[in-house]
């Protein structure tokens, strides 16, 4: 069931950005070698919204910004409740897979790079997660991302299924 959780506007949103990765890319032409940069990019605003971008540029800071604007054009709405997320989810993206499970309070966000950007920009502060198979940025960043996504809060579970939120607990 896809879900439908865009953000519509960026203006009033104090948006947190944070480098990811940076890669430097090389291509060989017959005067030499030419040097550009790949910065992968999330942006938050730590409750929770998110997004992610990639931005290639010759000098890295110029790399930086263009991811950030390319971050701000794709931002999502995630559920977190009480600082964790309602449910487990598995996520895959190329080679990349990843497993998020809540946790309770104080057990702070157990998860490795890539995917610490992404669970700190989007406001979770007790999350268990597991990446398996790749372990590139690109393709975690992503799965990630498609994990968050997939997320559904409480109250639309039982909207969608025509009961209570009292009832959805205890089924």
């Amino acid at each position: 069931m896809a879900v439908n959780n865009k953000v519509k506007s960026t203006n009033d949103l104090e948006l947190k950005d944070r480098l990811v990765a940076i890669n430097r890319v090389t291509k060989v032409t017959k005067g030499g070698r030419t040097f550009s940069f790949a910065a992968i990019v999330v942006v938050g605003n730590e409750d929770g919204i998110v997004g992610w971008g990639l931005g290639k540029a010759g000098e890295v800071t110029a790399a930086i910004s263009k991811g950030i604007e390319a971050a701000k054009k794709n931002l999502i709405k995630v559920p977190v409740y009480k600082g964790t997320i309602p449910h487990e989810q598995i996520s895959k993206f190329g080679g990349a897979q990843v497993f998020i499970k809540p946790a309770t309070h104080g057990t702070g966000v157990k998860a490795g790079g890539a995917m610490r950007a992404v669970l700190e920009s989007v406001g979770v502060t007790d999350v268990l997660a597991k990446s398996k198979g790749s372990s590139n940025p690109h393709n975690l960043v992503k799965a990630t991302i498609a994990a968050l996504s997939e997320l559904r809060d409480p109250a639309m579970v039982a909207q969608n299924r025509g009961i209570s939120v009292e009832k959805v607990f205890k089924g």
